[in-house]
């Protein structure tokens, strides 16, 4: 892995718009690489030792944190993971002051997931390790977007050597990003990915979970389920965020379901037997049936173990890469 150094990534993964394109497809193309370890008898490189990642994680989460805390450890780096409840935290210390002491503990990256949007980029501007951004609020979850891409390139990448070799990009590729957009930090960093990287995004939802100012996304637009999936080569279903939600945003739960959910009748609709994507958590029987999300199309648990190999990168190439 020594020769994979260029181009250098920032000090931060904040955002999509911190990689460009070279960037992003450095990161895909490392996972790929690391995805072997898992296969290996000892899942481990020592490329991370002496370092130490903490998880700073003031929402909950299960796939997101446990991901990370994987991907460090199988890179040799010590990790702390830390919890708002039963911190500090609960009993009124800020954002800042926790982030001091982190690194005054000698945290060389700080993973955050925060309830408020831009907390990752306040934290970047406090600390002198690097922040990888793990969600905020309803603003962006740029590692979601690299596994997301990284799970549907390893599928629809059919020649790699016509598409520029083992980095190829997402180009022809049609992704249906279908429900809470508003409220969803996983769609705004895959629509700028997945744009970034090619491929042509059309978002599907009722008009009241679409967010303000959509419309100069690089986007298509519909609220026509059962038209859009027509040309799709992948659906990705997000859950319904009812925590963010303070006002009534459709008519019914059932409603919903009937228009945007997806089930093996909607998915027959489709013309390329679209590949089934979802960050989860899932709420079965809302926006997907159990039959769509158990199906042989569903890649919804194989993007769980690409996001151990997406942040592994992530890790890898910020602190163990040209600089290290």
């Amino acid at each position: 892995m020594s020769d994979v150094v260029t181009p250098v990534l920032k000090r931060h993964l904040l955002s999509i718009d911190d990689l460009t394109r070279e960037q992003a497809i450095l990161i895909l193309d490392t996972a790929d690489e690391l995805a072997r370890i898992s296969d290996a008898p000892i899942k481990k490189l020592p490329t991370l030792r002496g370092r130490t990642v903490v998880n700073l994680f003031y929402e909950d989460s299960t796939r997101t944190r446990i991901s990370f805390e994987a991907a460090a450890k199988r890179l040799s780096a010590d990790v702390i993971n830390f919890s708002a409840k039963g911190s500090s935290v609960s009993k009124g210390e800020s954002l800042k002051d926790t982030a001091l002491t982190l690194q005054a503990m000698g945290a060389d990256a700080v993973i955050l997931r925060h309830s408020a949007s831009g907390a990752a980029h306040r934290l970047a501007e406090w600390t002198k390790g690097s922040v990888i951004n793990a969600g905020d609020g309803t603003h962006e979850h740029p590692t979601q977007a690299l596994l997301d891409a990284f799970t549907i390139r390893k599928h629809l990448n059919k020649n790699p050597e016509q598409n520029g070799g083992v980095g190829a990009d997402l180009t022809g590729v049609n992704v249906a990003i279908v429900g809470d957009i508003l409220h969803s930090r996983v769609a705004r960093s895959n629509v700028l990915l997945l744009s970034r990287l090619g491929a042509k995004v059309t978002l599907v939802a009722p008009p009241t979970l679409l967010p303000v100012g959509v419309s100069d996304w690089p986007v298509s637009i519909s609220y026509d389920f059962n038209n859009a999936i027509g040309e799709c080569d992948v659906v990705m279903m997000l859950r319904l965020q009812l925590e963010r939600m303070k006002s009534a945003f459709f008519p019914s739960a059932r409603e919903y379901s009937r228009l945007f959910g997806l089930d093996m009748e909607r998915l027959a609709k489709g013309k390329k037997s679209p590949l089934i994507l979802h960050p989860g958590p899932i709420n079965r029987g809302l926006e997907i049936s159990a039959e769509c999300a158990d199906s042989a199309d569903s890649l919804i648990l194989e993007q769980v173990t690409n996001g151990v190999s997406i942040r592994m990168a992530v890790l890898y190439l910020l602190l163990g890469g040209a600089d290290a």
